[in-house]
């Protein structure tokens, strides 16, 4: 049997786990092997695939959805990695991403605050937090800047494309909203019921649950929560608003 914890994570309604069986499907639709999904360490989805093309399965797999690097003495200084964002807010020297570290115990990563206050100007890491609609599961690319073995410490910044990604959302000029815990296909939905659709400009899969919105001019975007909201139960909302 081979196994893959790829970098996706699976929480909130778990509407992602029938979305990933479908895109399993397409990929390996005519190979011979059998795949089970299962939620891992923090929600990180394990892809175990059995059968004569398991080996051959496996590395699409992981071509596809990309791996987590299991192990702290994985994580190289100057990689980059996918990780989300985890219990944000509730310390106040930076902001933790989950890069997907399981041993030699769970640990996530440090994007310092020093680092966030050089780069986004001097305030609280809350208040950014609030202003720039970040939500925890929100997915990130990072890279890694330094690795305490000993302290089993890793510390990171955004890679430059993450900062251009984060500038651009910041100074558009569109409202905009983040969801996580649910497809993109329950938020169209949502969206379709309550006769939103047509007050968002652009949407985007940031990641198998999660989903960005970005709204029309004029259309602001706490009406759009309090509309959608009741629709998506399980879902977290974070936004920019102009």
């Amino acid at each position: 049997m081979e196994e893959v914890v790829i970098l996706e994570k699976v929480y909130g309604d778990r509407s992602g786990f029938d979305k990933l069986h479908r895109k399993l499907h397409s990929l390996l639709g005519d190979l011979e092997v059998e795949w089970k999904l299962s939620a891992t360490t923090k929600n990180w989805v394990k892809v175990s695939l059995r059968g004569e093309d398991e080996e051959i399965s496996a590395n699409l797999v992981r071509e596809e959805f990309g791996e987590v690097p299991y192990s702290l003495k994985n994580v190289e200084v100057g990689k980059t990695y996918r990780g989300r964002f985890i219990d944000l807010g509730k310390v106040g020297y930076g902001v933790y991403v989950d890069i997907g570290i399981f041993k030699p115990k769970p640990k996530d990563a440090l994007i310092p605050l020093y680092y966030l206050k050089k780069t986004f100007g001097d305030k609280p890491v809350r208040q950014m937090i609030r202003e720039f609609g970040w939500i925890d599961n929100l997915p990130v690319e990072v890279e890694v800047t330094n690795v305490e073995f000993g302290a089993r410490e890793v510390e990171l910044a955004f890679t430059e494309k993450q900062l251009k990604t984060i500038e651009h959302w910041l100074s558009d000029g569109y409202d905009k909203l983040f969801i996580t815990g649910t497809i993109s296909e329950r938020v169209e939905e949502a969206l379709i019921k309550t006769g939103h659709g047509r007050d968002v400009r652009r949407m985007e899969e940031l990641g198998l649950m999660e989903t960005l919105l970005v709204l029309k001019r004029g259309t602001q975007a706490p009406g759009i929560i309090k509309a959608i909201g009741p629709h998506l139960k399980g879902a977290v909302f974070g936004a920019i608003k102009f």
